[in-house]
């Protein structure tokens, strides 16, 4: 039986005629914490949440961290966080997040994830961050990170406030459409790409790249991994982001979107794969 390891199998340099993605998931692989949960106080604080709502929201994450949940509670809990993000102002959301991301987000950083990715870009793969959160907080995380892109859940913009709706899930197979999408675009080579994941519903992006690795998987994708052979990847310590790497300027972090993110990846969640 394979052990977990905190260092990926080797990494490879791309030849002259192919290109090299490596993706990563971002909750729990990249960052230890859910990036949308991390911002319920800031929430809280200026208002747009309540106590009991941020209450909540904890005690959900504790439920799908510690046991996962069935796909009707996740359906009522992604309904729950819709309506509650329905209306919020956006701009007063990008303040929130311009004034709070790197105390939110420098804490919750792996060494391990931050050293992977630079050893990729070293390597001269682009380095992408594929996540059910909101595009505006992981687009300024993924810069932070040094990545080269990112793509993420998309929520539906009506006269400057959030619907309820979204426009785009990355989520589970639609991590795997969007893949490829970047490769057809990019000209990656899937067959060279790596890919990093904790969650058993990130398979089909697995599936899709020559050199998948579970990051902190949980117990599908550890069963899984096991099974096929995928190198098995411990990342333990969260480090002081801004220690490491430099500040980016408040317009790139003007991006963010914090909680809305949080809609869609309890959407997510409802469509949870089930192995068999």
């Amino acid at each position: 039986m394979a052990e977990p390891s905190s260092a990926p199998s080797r990494i490879r340099k791309p030849g002259p005629e192919h290109a090299v993605a490596a993706f990563f998931d971002l909750d729990k692989t990249i960052i230890a914490s859910s990036s949308a949960l991390a911002f319920s106080k800031p929430l809280l604080k200026e208002g747009l949440i309540n106590r009991r709502a941020a209450l909540r929201s904890a005690y959900a994450q504790l439920v799908f961290s510690l046991a996962g949940a069935d796909e009707n509670k996740t359906e009522r809990l992604r309904a729950e966080v819709s309506r509650l993000c329905a209306g919020w102002d956006v701009a007063q959301v990008s303040a929130i997040v311009r004034e709070t991301l790197h105390d939110v987000v420098d804490p919750l950083v792996y060494v391990e994830a931050a050293e992977l990715i630079a050893r990729h870009r070293e390597d001269g793969h682009d380095v992408i961050v594929l996540s059910a959160t909101g595009e505006e907080v992981v687009a300024p995380v993924a810069e932070m990170l040094g990545a080269t892109r990112s793509v993420a859940t998309r929520m539906q913009i009506v006269d400057g406030r959030y619907s309820g709706e979204v426009d785009f899930y990355c989520y589970g197979a639609n991590k795997a459409v969007a893949a490829k999408q970047l490769a057809a675009t990019h000209g990656y080579d899937l067959a060279e790409c790596f890919a990093y994941t904790d969650s058993s519903t990130d398979i089909p992006l697995l599936e899709v790249v020559g050199h998948p690795h579970a990051v902190n998987p949980d117990k599908l994708l550890r069963r899984e991994a096991l099974e096929r052979g995928w190198p098995i990847l411990a990342f333990e310590r969260p480090m002081s982001l801004r220690s490491r790497i430099p500040t980016r300027s408040a317009g790139v972090v003007a991006l963010g979107v914090g909680a809305v993110a949080a809609g869609a990846t309890w959407y997510g969640l409802s469509r949870r794969r089930r192995l068999r």
